[in-house]
């Protein structure tokens, strides 16, 4: 037991972290460097695997990722102090390291000048070896241009907006978590315990854990590419579960020396109860985020990964470091006390705030329960128009290259993007049909204005052609998905129907329509696999079907008031200005599976230790009314507690400039608020009311399964006999 050899235990934890700090150094760079992407064998991969096969080395014009737009503010392109800059551009972005550089005066391709003849393009290309920090130089010496006078450039692409993406991740974890969500933490942990050093402990054990993960998830990354996200999700996730987990278990440590037991009798008590509580609030957590290892997208098994890795470390550190530490600190750990508060924080005792509230719940629990339900149903109302999309250039802050590089180029060249449609057509590309059929589609193409003019290439063998066909706008917003969707649907097949061929429409655009069609055929396979494993394990832990299906109804309208939520503030823009939220199109798609997946772990902490000091009281008493106000009572500092600082933590999420994270953030933030509220002051009580000794109903044919007691009590409960069923 770790509180008895706490140096041993505490010298172990210090070399683990010390090689963690090693690993990261040395690794975590490289394990980061998955695209989100889609990992299934979808139309746009086998475009790509076919175009790959078929044209293995590409032309100079081929080999094109970023594109440059220099306009002039005076004149035209034809002038020759401007085509003297652009081609001084030309030659220094070559030797800053780009491979390839392609220019109207050098090409005399006039796709390459706009329709006013004041701009112009320069295409270029980073070569096989490109990253993200190969075009931090070259997007320097477009800026250096697009300060002198008389001259507009910018630059846009594929490794400019990955680049951008990136920086701004980084932005937004320092200033969200590291600003705002962990002191916001450290400031309710010193109003929850009253004392400094109790305050600090959960968040000191939340770092050692964000530690070690994420040397965890440095190697892991180098056997499977990572997200650069998951450093944000990890370090998010490590804040709210490594305090969730250790303020719980301090908290009874605390109690149980209050209440009169020696230090090590009262970490053993602690251990018995609250450890064993967080336990299975972990398992269950790790479980419920395995649903979205399912899915196969880098992003989502990322997320997942970087959760799941966080978890499992913040539940040893809470097991084994806590009690060491305790047992070293022993009473100190209520050393400097805060005015006002310190007393309050030792020892369990009913909130009369909440206590009051239930008890008038309970009073008139049918239309407590209307009332609530109605409430949570009316905010969910607004999802049924959810719509799902991907953040693009667009949605970057007008601060950033790329998405300076994008207005530009959407301005002067509204037909020709960077990332155009790339239709492979394999097979005998030679004969009358095929050519046919490729002449059909060019002249479909033409007549939709967001398309550019196509450009066809046939291999050498013969066997593949390849259709480029450039779209304008934002190449995965809303009106270019449609365009390849028409074209996919019913451009395609039409043009080629009884031609002996395989087409595969590829491209950026096309990505994005399979990264969301994707998401959206897994997410009632996900849904389906966390309700079953969470009502399986809250049967267990309850020995109730009933507790684990009303656990389940109210976490789904938890979780369908969140999603509404989301639609009004961030599509319908209801008060989005208010919270300094982008307004968008859709709600990225990986959000809404993610949300649901953490919504129902994190919730499963509170619905423990809710449920489980109702039961304990209720075995010993009998008397269900009495248990619901006392569990209710008891329970509500921590939970509070514990609710308030995720929501600070996921807030802080909200609080950056990466749309995807402000959606993620606020929505779980919103879900955990209503859960903390809504679910748990009205719900949970009205209901246990309403249905008295039917809470605790499990069918005869069930009696097998294990009486776990998840927070396990310190006098034998009185046995109760549950409501048993025929069968």
């Amino acid at each position: 037991m770790s509180s008895r050899h706490p140096w041993r235990v505490l010298l172990i934890w210090v070399v683990v972290v010390v090689a963690a700090v090693g690993t990261i150094g040395t690794l975590l760079e490289s394990a980061l460097e998955g695209d989100i992407a889609i990992t299934s064998d979808v139309e746009s991969k086998r475009a790509e695997k076919l175009l790959a096969e078929g044209f293995p080395a590409p032309r100079p014009e081929e080999d094109v990722t970023e594109v440059v737009v220099v306009r002039s503010q005076r004149g035209t392109v034809d002038g020759a102090a401007f085509e003297q800059s652009v081609q001084r551009l030309a030659s220094e972005l070559r030797t800053a390291g780009a491979t390839n550089v392609i220019s109207f005066y050098a090409s005399g391709n006039e796709r390459l000048v706009s329709a006013d003849r004041d701009a112009t393009q320069l295409l270029v290309g980073l070569g096989p070896e490109a990253d993200e920090e190969a075009v931090k130089p070259l997007v320097a010496l477009v800026q250096a241009l697009d300060e002198k006078p008389g001259i507009d450039a910018a630059m846009t692409g594929e490794w400019t907006a990955d680049a951008d993406f990136g920086q701004l991740s980084q932005d937004d974890l320092r200033t969200g978590e590291l600003f705002f969500g962990g002191p916001a933490a450290l400031v309710i942990l010193l109003l929850v315990f009253g004392a400094v050093v109790a305050g600090l402990m959960p968040l000191l054990l939340a770092i050692v854990a964000i530690v070690v993960a994420l040397a965890l998830t440095a190697l892991v990354g180098q056997q499977f590419p990572l997200s650069v996200f998951t450093v944000n999700m990890l370090t998010g996730m490590g804040l709210a579960l490594g305090i969730d987990y250790s303020l719980f278990i301090l908290s009874r440590f605390r109690e149980e020396r209050a209440g009169g037991r020696e230090k090590l009798d009262a970490i053993a008590a602690a251990a018995s109860t609250a450890s064993r509580a967080v336990l299975f609030s972990g398992i269950a957590f790790v479980l419920a985020m395995t649903g979205m290892l399912l899915v196969p997208s880098t992003i989502l098994r990322s997320l997942a990964a970087g959760a799941i890795l966080v978890a499992a470390v913040s539940i040893v550190a809470a097991l084994t470091l806590l009690p060491a530490v305790l047992s070293l600190l022993g009473d100190r750990v209520n050393a400097l006390r805060i005015p006002y508060f310190g007393r309050a924080a030792v020892g369990a005792s009913e909130s009369p705030f909440w206590s009051r509230i239930v008890r008038g719940v309970m009073r008139r629990p049918a239309l407590s329960l209307a009332l609530a339900a109605g409430l949570l149903v009316a905010a969910a109302l607004p999802a049924l128009t959810l719509a799902v999309g991907s953040a693009g250039p667009s949605t970057l802050p007008d601060r950033f290259a790329s998405k300076q590089g994008f207005l530009l180029l959407n301005e002067e060249f509204p037909s020709g993007g960077v990332e155009p449609v790339e239709i492979a057509v394999s097979g005998d590309v030679g004969s009358s049909e095929a050519k046919t059929a490729i002449d059909k589609l060019e002249a479909e193409a033409d007549r939709q204005p967001i398309f550019g003019e196509p450009a066809v290439a046939t291999n050498e063998a013969g066997d593949l052609a390849r259709i480029t066909l450039p779209i304008g706008g934002d190449s995965i917003g809303e009106q270019a998905t449609t365009a390849v969707r028409n074209l996919r649907a019913d451009v395609v097949p039409k043009a080629f129907a009884g031609v002996n061929a395989e087409v595969a429409v590829g491209g950026a655009t096309a990505e994005e329509i399979d990264y969301h069609d994707t998401m959206s055929s897994w997410l009632p396979l996900v849904f389906v696999f966390v309700l079953g494993l969470s009502f399986i394990l809250l049967t267990i832990a309850f020995r109730s079907i009933v507790v684990a299906a009303k656990a389940i109804v109210m976490n789904l309208l938890s979780v369908g008031a969140a999603y509404g939520l989301l639609v009004l503030v961030f599509v319908e823009g209801v008060g989005n200005e208010l919270f300094g939220f982008e307004q968008a199109d859709s709600v990225e798609a990986w959000v809404p599976l993610f949300l649901f997946s953490v919504l129902f772990g994190l919730s499963m902490d509170y619905q423990v230790f809710l449920l489980s000091r109702i039961r304990e009281r209720y075995s010993r008493t009998g008397d269900n009314d009495a248990a619901v106000a006392f569990g209710v009572g008891s329970t509500a500092r921590l939970i509070t507690g514990a609710a308030l600082i995720i929501i600070a933590v996921f807030w802080g999420f909200a609080m950056g400039d990466l749309i995807m994270f402000q959606q993620m953030g606020f929505g779980v933030a919103i879900a955990l608020l209503i859960d903390a509220t809504i679910v748990r002051s009205v719900l949970v009580p009205a209901t246990m009311k309403l249905l008295g000794k039917r809470n605790w109903y499990l069918p005869s044919w069930l009696r097998w399964l294990p009486d776990v007691h998840v927070e396990g009590t310190e006098e034998p409960p009185r046995e109760v006999r549950p409501a048993t069923g025929p069968g």
